[in-house]
């Protein structure tokens, strides 16, 4: 069937796989195929079935070896794969090409036929030195005022709005009806709100009233004169004076609870004072900046990794990933994805606009990820079956059907394995502190990104 067969590395990962069939395969195919058209085709003149195959051959014998022989190139193609070396296998989700299709037309009779299909497969690479390292991570502190700042915001979270008599003043929560006035002091009917809440210094409101609105009380209107800096960002007012009437219509506060030991007993039944607060609420937060440290660790070492390695990560495996962050993108907005692509019509955008600056890091991660595959399968860590039949147990426990349990058991040990992989490369590399870094700063999301 095969005459032969040769492979071409080429970059990315991907391969260029020839094929040679020989004369005697392709013809073969097309006198079953011209066999089985004869059977049941029905010519003028003819009975079903009875037309002489010369005379089929005559009207339909391009159309039917051109089918024939593709799928016999098919098969072919699928035979060789199967016993193709491991590294040579393609990618599930990398289906061959054919190359220069429009070359093998019109295949010709007694011929053989040579075809090459180009596909992605898994990248091959030489693995970096990935213990015995010594890298610098930050070095990070958990100040009382931050725990105290943290107990702050269960205090602001327990308070109580109470109606207040008296001048507005910073922080108060106020109600306001405004509207521009014009130069002949005529409301501007477009500016017109009623009912806008806000909270006197937070800046959240248009005109940005903050203070003019202080000393104020409830019933009160005034005509405030704001004049806006020529770098002012309230849209459409840089360099401008206008007039604005503001009237109060409610004023209240936010009575914030004491840091006794009532308030400590109120935030969780298990605290009897202030003590077991202020105790619990610092453990918790050095139990976030431990994981966080952890996972600091962990990319720190994954650049210095990343250094000296190169990795040809195949085109279909950062579609796929960038598909899978798509995914995750449209589940975090609670939009539809017709929603998502009808918004980014609106601003002449398309899905691929908005992917594309996501390819490098999804290339990156890729990369990260093939090293640390490299790294569970060389340190070929045990597992533990008992932890394998609870998560079995765990995650399984609905799925009935034998041969799904074997396949999710596989890669439910797997995944115990890989979990293995952070904790034994921080055993086995030396992380020393470097500069020191504001616990804030270092706890935002983009750090170490």
């Amino acid at each position: 069937m095969i005459a032969e067969k040769s492979i071409k590395e080429l970059e990315n990962s991907s391969v260029a796989l020839t094929v040679t069939v020989t004369a005697d395969t392709i013809e073969e195919g097309y006198k079953a195929a011209l066999n089985k058209y004869a059977a049941t085709v029905q010519l003028k003149g003819f009975r079903k079935g009875k037309a002489p195959l010369s005379v089929l051959e005559g009207k339909f014998g391009k159309e039917i070896r051109e089918e024939s022989t593709f799928n016999t190139i098919e098969d072919a193609l699928k035979d060789v794969l199967e016993g193709v070396e491991e590294k040579y296998k393609p990618l599930s989700y990398s289906t061959p090409e054919l190359q220069d299709e429009e070359t093998l037309l019109p295949f010709k009779s007694n011929s053989d036929v040579t075809f090459t299909v180009k596909y992605d497969v898994m990248p091959t690479f030489e693995m970096p030195t990935y213990t015995g390292l010594t890298i610098t991570v930050p070095k990070v502190e958990l100040p009382e005022e931050i725990v105290t700042a943290e107990i702050d915001k269960l205090r602001e979270q327990n308070a109580m709005v109470i109606d207040k008599e008296g001048k507005a003043e910073n922080g108060d929560i106020v109600t306001v009806d405004y509207v521009e006035l014009d130069e002949e002091n005529n409301e501007v009917a477009a500016t017109d709100r009623k009912d806008f809440v806000f909270t006197l210094g937070s800046g959240s409101n248009f005109y940005e009233i903050d203070t003019d609105v202080i000393g104020m009380q409830v019933g009160d209107e005034k005509i405030i004169t704001k004049t806006y800096a020529d770098d002012s960002t309230v849209e459409g007012y840089a360099g401008k004076t206008i007039q604005l009437k503001v009237a109060l219509k409610a004023l209240k506060f936010r009575d914030v609870p004491a840091l006794d030991d009532d308030f400590a007993q109120d935030v969780k039944d298990e605290y009897k004072s202030v003590a077991d607060l202020v105790k619990a609420t610092r453990e918790k937060l050095e139990k976030a900046l431990a994981a966080k440290l952890e996972q600091v660790k962990l990319d720190a070492l994954s650049e210095e990794l990343l250094k000296g390695t190169t990795i040809g990560v195949p085109a279909s495996m950062i579609d796929m990933e960038v598909d899978q962050a798509w995914k995750r993108y449209v589940r975090q907005t609670g939009l539809t994805e017709e929603q998502i692509l009808k918004f980014l019509e609106y601003q002449q955008k398309t899905k691929e606009d908005m992917t594309a600056p996501w390819r490098e890091s999804a290339e990156k991660s890729l990369r990260i990820q093939l090293i640390m595959e490299q790294v569970k399968e060389k340190e070929n860590f045990p597992v533990d079956q008992a932890d394998v039949e609870k998560a079995v147990e765990e995650q399984l426990k609905d799925v009935t059907d034998e041969e799904q349990i074997k396949y999710y058991r596989t890669m439910l040990e797997d995944e115990l394995k890989f979990q293995k992989i952070a904790p034994f490369l921080q055993e086995n590399n030396t992380f020393i502190e470097g500069e020191t870094i504001g616990y804030n700063e270092f706890m935002q999301d983009s750090y170490g990104a």
